[in-house]
């Protein structure tokens, strides 16, 4: 399944929202459908669940996308482990850099399909939708399943905004449905939290 795929079944009923998206741009109609699928995926529902099959081969999958062959995927099983990967000063610049430069060069890409003005619409709307919608789903995984910590569930809340925000530019920009950042909110489709990259070893809560 592609990341457009699963945009395609998800209608948005709220006018405003619908106003939003209109027009004759398919980028736009995409990143409507998936401002309204955010509301029904499953953040965080499995963290501290052993790895399935399928977790292991979509996290396969983004980091061979992302240029990291020889990283392995390492389960983390609490949120005590998830907080030692999650704040270590030891996570790999590379992984980071390289992420950033994706998002840089999707950014430019998009405002290309979109204009600068309808982008930057588009993506504070997701992010307002983001910071309403996953907030209370970090909070009732972390007191399920023994998580505390303000700091760490702040650090949860803004990977997944982060990969919101990274999986929009896909749709904006048009890229392929195989883009690292595609792959990426698979594992959050999934119920888990992508943590970090660290000594190459990839941790997956």
């Amino acid at each position: 399944m592609n990341v457009q795929d699963d945009f395609d079944d998800d209608d948005d009923d709220d006018e405003a929202d619908e106003a939003l998206w209109e027009g004759d741009s398919p980028e736009l109609e995409a990143l409507g459908r998936f401002a309204g699928l955010i509301e029904r995926l499953p953040w965080f529902a499995m963290v501290g669940q052993p790895l399935s099959a399928r977790d292991i081969e979509v996290a396969r999958d983004y980091l061979d996308a992302l240029g990291f062959p020889d990283t392995e995927t390492v389960p983390l099983e609490d949120w005590l482990e998830a907080a030692d990967a999650a704040l270590n000063p030891d996570i790999d610049t590379t992984w980071w850099e390289t992420e950033e430069q994706l998002r840089a060069g999707l950014t430019m890409d998009a405002i290309d399909a979109l204009g600068e003005e309808a982008l930057d619409l588009a993506l504070t709307h997701i992010a307002r939708r983001v910071a309403a919608t996953i907030k209370p789903q970090i909070e009732l995984a972390a007191a399920l399943t023994g998580g505390d910590d303000p700091e760490l569930l702040e650090a949860a809340l803004g990977a997944a905004a982060q990969a919101c925000h990274q999986a929009a530019l896909v749709l904006a920009a048009g890229a392929e449905p195989d883009h690292p950042f595609a792959h990426k909110l698979r594992l959050y489709e999934q119920g888990r939290w992508p943590v970090s990259v660290v000594g190459g070893t990839f941790s997956l809560f």
